[in-house]
């Protein structure tokens, strides 16, 4: 059971990146967070049950920046307008 939950949270962080790649999904999109989130959220459970300590970090950080940008997308706070990152 353990191995198919960690299938589900791994599909569901590669869904959201191929979606992304394939323009399908933003990646500010709340479905894109939300499946980052909930796929991240369940690697890093089952990374901290193994004492997979690696693994916590990468997919903790996921799971919180995730998570911030869901905040943000679902509060209305990011105003941004997609230009973090460009050059100004």
């Amino acid at each position: 059971m353990d191995q198919i939950i960690q299938i589900a949270g791994a599909i569901a962080v590669l869904a959201a990146f191929v979606l992304a790649q394939f323009q399908v999904l933003r990646p500010r999109s709340v479905t894109y967070l939300a499946l980052n989130l909930a796929g991240s959220a369940v690697l890093a459970v089952i990374a901290l049950t193994g004492r997979d300590w690696g693994f916590v970090l990468l997919e903790g950080v996921w799971a919180l920046v995730s998570g911030a940008g869901l905040i943000r997308a679902l509060t209305g706070a990011d105003t941004s307008g997609g230009d973090a990152g460009k050059p100004v």
